[in-house]
């Protein structure tokens, strides 16, 4: 049996502290593989073990299959966990770690079949009579794979299995994953930061910030369609880029986006996403540009809906199949601010406890205007002086573009570049998007 999960209005707090998880609402279809992405410290694993029934929940409801689950004892939920660190009893070997749960569940029954089932599903036959201490990481994670899956749960909870192992191992792991919960058609719960990960495993994604859900869907869906400037910036390599610009829409002329020395010239008569820019006139936007919207003119003129513009090549790295060229523009780029660590600061301690929810909460709920602290920061120039330097560790350039690696591209070269304004992001001061218009679906066939 495979089971259904909802959260609904789900939260949780430590020691008066601020919400770990705000008001968390998923639900998960029974057979689903849902990853919950996000940076450390956002909450993921937090909803993962309150699912689990580790974690007590403050506020909301937790469903298991229809059924109001707040109070069930982890036994009780027919669940089984992977972590991180593999959980592993030392002094047990492979056969008695993947058993150990099958002897607690029924004393009184044999688990061989079920261990040498589960091994050879998992092709470690001949890693049973080895203890956890001669096995490399693969070998203990796939051992730590085959006691969860031996129990038959109705669900995996997975809480970052693979990211202690090297590259080469994660993406082969991630394969078997993928491959066996598909086969056991089991409800999985995943966490990862890694966004690879969530990318190809997961027939859903739920992006979390500061215990905030940002965005769930697809993966397409939250790539091509992304819901404000976090979720644009977190999913995708290279990273999105995120330029400040300033809408120029005059009754007299065409409208135009401003991105410091030069400017994105919107096609006439204007298309339905972009006439929602009218409003924002005079106003600094952020402009969010795929590496992949932006290609190398060479010698090719420009398609309908792509716009001229030009860059200084700071930087080129080889990628083997690919180049990734970092060009400056002349545009500034705009900062999401603690994108790897987005825990907002802890509020002052209140002198009496407050039970409930307070004013400011509530007309946060009625103006949905929750967030997990300042989406994007836009530092202002300042016209007396040069532009501030980059951040430290941060590359040269406003520009990334991704172009084939047979172009011979050298640090100084001035190239002619096209913008395809039809993968054109751009979103308001406080990281919401409005172009694509926010009202659009996703495409539910995706």
């Amino acid at each position: 049996m495979t089971r259904a999960i909802e959260l609904h209005d789900v939260s949780k707090s430590y020691a008066r502290g601020p919400r770990v998880v705000d008001r968390l609402s998923l639900a998960i279809a029974p057979g689903e593989f849902l990853v919950l992405l996000g940076p450390s410290g956002c909450g993921k694993s937090t909803v993962l073990r309150m699912i689990a029934g580790l974690e007590d929940i403050d506020e909301g409801e937790l469903l298991l299959d229809g059924a109001y689950a707040n109070h069930w004892q982890p036994s009780e939920r027919g669940m089984a966990m992977v972590f991180q660190n593999f959980a592993l009893y030392p002094n047990m070997t492979g056969r008695d770690n993947i058993g150990f749960p099958l002897r607690i569940e029924d004393p009184g029954a044999d688990p061989a079949p079920r261990v040498c089932a589960t091994a050879r599903m998992l092709g470690i036959e001949d890693l049973l009579d080895r203890f956890p201490s001669q096995l490399s990481g693969g070998e203990r994670q796939r051992v730590a794979m085959g006691r969860a899956i031996s129990r038959h749960p109705s669900a995996f909870l997975m809480d970052e299995p693979l990211s202690n192992l090297d590259a080469k191992l994660r993406n082969h792991l991630r394969a078997e994953i993928s491959q066996l919960t598909r086969e056991l058609g089991v409800t999985t719960v995943y966490v990862t930061h890694d966004q690879a990960e969530a990318m190809s495993l997961g027939d859903r994604v739920a992006v979390l910030r500061g215990g905030v859900l940002q965005q769930v869907g697809t993966p397409r869906q939250v790539y091509a369609l992304p819901r404000n400037v976090f979720s644009a910036a977190f999913i995708g390599t290279p990273r999105i880029n995120l330029l400040r610009g300033l809408v120029r829409a005059p009754l007299d002329g065409a409208m135009t986006i401003s991105l410091g020395k030069q400017a994105l010239r919107l096609p006439e008569p204007l298309s339905l996403d972009h006439q929602l820019l009218r409003v924002q006139q005079g106003r600094e936007v952020i402009v969010g540009l795929r590496s992949e919207a932006v290609r190398i003119a060479k010698h090719s003129s420009a398609r309908p809906g792509e716009v001229a513009i030009t860059g200084l090549v700071e930087h080129v790295e080889f990628q083997g199949h690919e180049i990734l060229v970092h060009f400056d523009t002349g545009s500034r780029p705009a900062v999401v601010p603690d994108l790897e660590a987005p825990r907002p600061a802890a509020r002052p301690a209140r002198r009496r406890r407050r039970e409930g929810p307070t004013v400011l909460d509530r007309l946060r709920e009625r103006t949905g205007a929750r967030r997990a602290g300042p989406v994007v920061v836009l530092e202002h120039a300042r016209d007396d002086g040069p532009e501030p330097a980059p951040p430290e560790g941060r590359l040269p350039g406003d520009l990334v573009v991704r172009t084939t690696p047979d172009l011979r591209l050298r640090h100084g070269m001035q190239v002619p570049l096209l913008v395809d304004l039809a993968h054109l992001f751009v979103f308001d001061q406080h990281g919401d998007r409005i172009c694509p218009s926010p009202d659009r679906l996703p495409d539910l066939d995706e």
